[in-house]
């Protein structure tokens, strides 16, 4: 697998990759990535087709699932934060 190019995504870093007859690309925020695989096919041959596939409508959706991701993990630590409250002894 090599890199082959970058696209200019506002908010997070995002590499795209060539592995065989396959471009990966991979969109990483703070904590988080998301990676997405489209075969290579006569529509899909480069860099250029990747940034051209990959428009508006889909970034949104990336951002959605970015926090949806964020929100989750939030969602995660206060439970596991708040469950461990309860072991402390309160000192006066």
């Amino acid at each position: 697998m090599r890199i082959i190019g970058y696209l200019d995504t506002k908010g997070y870093k995002t590499t795209v990759f060539k592995n065989n007859d396959k471009f990966i690309v991979k969109f990483e925020s703070e904590f988080f990535e998301q990676v997405f695989k489209f075969k290579e096919s006569s529509q899909i041959k480069n860099l250029n087709d990747i940034r051209n596939l990959i428009d508006l409508d889909f970034l949104n959706g990336i951002e959605v699932r970015f926090k949806e991701m964020y929100e989750s993990s939030d969602t995660l630590f206060s439970r596991f934060f708040d469950d461990q409250k309860d072991d402390w002894i309160e000192i006066v």
